[in-house]
């Protein structure tokens, strides 16, 4: 039996969709960045993981499972990936005793499986994340300060992303392109965000005396 006569398998079949579905969820994210998006980001703004929703129970499960310590497209990505090796591992286990299990029940014993591993997964990866890196910030706290073009240029063609710090000197990588009137700025160059329209923010050449103030604020 070849590996595709395996995933093919009746018995295995939820955990071959979830294989499929890394690679999907996983390309699309590398080509929303490609054009100067970021699916994990929109999602991370989207799903309120704030204090409100640490308040209900589902709250209470995802901060159990680390969500929010670490992006949220890694929490699914992480998911599915251990769902689906916990489900083929389970079923060729049983195949070797002879009795292999119906997709449903093999399905309920990998997602049990998968919970405590994704928790123990998570905050093994959350160490492995900058520890400047934040994903709980209000973004439009980041209007009139100033960062760095790291993808670019920022023109009025496909938008970039912006590296800048926060007022508690937190890092984050925005979405952003040139404000009207703005000439282009290359990648690299020191900019200050005027604005946040549409979930980009419009950014422009940063004066000298802010640049000043930047390149001293990146080397703390």
């Amino acid at each position: 039996m070849t590996i595709i006569d395996h995933f093919m398998q009746p018995e295995v079949r939820p955990f071959a969709v979830a294989a499929v579905m890394i690679v999907l969820v996983g390309g699309v994210e590398v080509g929303s960045m490609l054009i100067g998006l970021s699916v994990s980001e929109l999602l991370g703004q989207s799903f309120d993981l704030g204090h409100d929703a640490g308040d209900t129970s589902l709250g209470h499960v995802l901060s159990w499972i680390n969500v929010g310590g670490v992006p949220l497209m890694i929490c699914i990505l992480l998911g599915l990936g251990i769902f689906s090796i916990s489900g083929f591992l389970l079923q060729d286990a049983a195949h070797l005793v002879g009795l292999p299990l119906p997709a449903p029940a093999a399905g309920v014993l990998a997602a049990v499986v998968t919970v405590p591993l994704l928790r123990s997964s998570t905050r093994h990866v959350a160490r492995l994340v900058p520890q400047d890196e934040s994903y709980a910030v209000d973004l439009a706290d980041l209007v009139g300060r100033t960062g760095e073009v790291a993808v670019g240029p920022l023109d009025g063609g496909l938008p970039g992303r912006v590296r800048v710090k926060d007022v508690h000197g937190n890092w984050h990588t925005v979405t952003a392109t040139a404000a009207p009137g703005s000439p282009a700025l290359p990648k690299g160059a020191a900019v200050l965000l005027v604005d946040r329209k549409d979930g980009r923010f419009l950014a422009i050449a940063a004066a000298d005396e802010l640049t000043d103030s930047h390149k001293s604020s990146t080397r703390k």
